[in-house]
């Protein structure tokens, strides 16, 4: 008589994506184009009308249509009337917030974690702030940070369920850091050479600045971040005006906005403070003290750059680190950026497009868990 013998363990299998419905997928498709068309929505509706005549994206029971209907019905588009007093429609804030968590999802969900143990910080273990880190359990270690699903996970790799034991090798817990406040500016260059020479510069500059705006306002709450456009003169800009950004017939005046990121950063009392500087060019403008605008754009004027390294001084003098990512990798340009960076202490990348949201990402949270003096 045979017997029967029970097995139970993990039972492992391809991975399936989970099902979409024709709304969602064309949703995702949508909310790129309205990032690349500033929120323009007929123009984005007639982008998506090229890609479904060449990809086939609708069918005969869900045309394109049925999407604008239902993105009305969603309640992501309103009506509104143009300029000329026809009547158009127009993303909601519905929509705005939805951008802003899909450049989050898209940009620091493909972001894999660093090995446990990495951490800048030199205080970590028995902080009160979760990393979503795990590492072996230490003597000294809380026993409420004790990951008990993953320990016995362990547990049963380790012994089996025939003589199942869990022992101090087995555990392990989740690492945490001592809460650190962060206040940061994100400086974006909107010049017109962010649009030259057939590269769209700007639009992902957009959409890592909604993702940090998002992954900050819903994982660190109590930091802050102010986000600032300088081309001629430099302004804020809301989180709400992001998908709407374009580029101008601007110049590049760097300290315009260092001034101004500066005078933001002092109001705030958060002992970590940051500048983001994304920008793909040399300062090429000032403004005068008679409102007037000095400008040169051919090559690296002395009087323009001088003020641009008295500013990265005067930033170090405040604690105000300034990390620069140079996304047009010019040779002539990086005299001038690492000048800069050396009169500030802080940090420069040279990168294009493709890393920008990573490097980005993993400088932010790096720098937040470390005291900046």
């Amino acid at each position: 008589m045979s017997q029967h013998i029970k097995r139970k363990g993990f039972t492992f299998s391809s991975y399936q994506a989970p099902e979409s419905t024709p709304f969602e997928r064309l949703f995702d498709i949508f909310k790129e184009l309205i990032t690349h068309t500033s929120g323009d929505f007929e123009e984005a509706i007639d982008w998506l009308q090229e890609l479904d005549k060449e990809y086939s994206l609708t069918t005969t029971d869900y045309t394109l249509d049925d999407f604008i209907a239902e993105l009305k019905e969603k309640g992501f588009i309103q009506d509104k009337l143009k300029p000329d007093g026809s009547q158009g429609s127009a993303i909601t804030s519905k929509t705005e917030r939805a951008i802003r968590k899909g450049a989050m999802d898209q940009i620091f969900g493909k972001i894999k974690k660093k090995g446990s143990g990495n951490h800048t910080s030199k205080i970590t273990g028995q902080g009160d702030e979760h990393t979503g880190d795990l590492r072996s359990f230490q003597f000294g270690d809380p026993l409420e940070n004790i990951s008990m699903t993953e320990s016995l996970k362990n547990a049963q790799i380790n012994h089996g369920f025939d003589s199942f034991k869990l022992t101090e090798n087995d555990l392990v817990v989740e690492d945490t850091h001592h809460k650190s406040q962060m206040s940061t500016v994100l400086m974006i260059d909107i010049s017109h050479s962010m649009i030259l020479y057939g590269e769209d510069r700007i639009t992902p500059a957009k959409k890592v600045a909604m993702a940090l705006v998002e992954l900050i306002t819903t994982r660190y709450p109590k930091d802050t971040i102010d986000i600032l456009v300088f081309g001629n003169d430099a302004w804020t800009i809301s989180v709400k005006e992001l998908p709407y950004l374009k580029v101008g017939p601007y110049h590049t005046n760097t300290v315009a906005g260092l001034q101004l990121a500066m005078d933001l950063l002092r109001r705030k009392r958060n002992t970590n403070k940051q500048i983001f500087m994304i920008t793909d060019g040399k300062p090429s403008c000032l403004k005068l003290p008679d409102g007037t605008y000095y400008k040169n754009s051919n090559g690296l004027d002395k009087h323009i750059v001088e003020k641009c390294y008295n500013m990265a001084a005067q930033a170090r003098k405040l604690h105000i680190p300034i990390t620069t990512f140079m996304i047009a990798q010019d040779p002539y340009l990086q005299s001038f950026v690492d000048q800069f960076t050396a009169s500030n202490r802080g940090k420069a990348f040279y990168t294009g497009l493709e890393g920008l949201g990573e490097m980005i990402f993993h400088d932010y949270e790096t720098n937040r868990k470390k005291r900046i003096k």
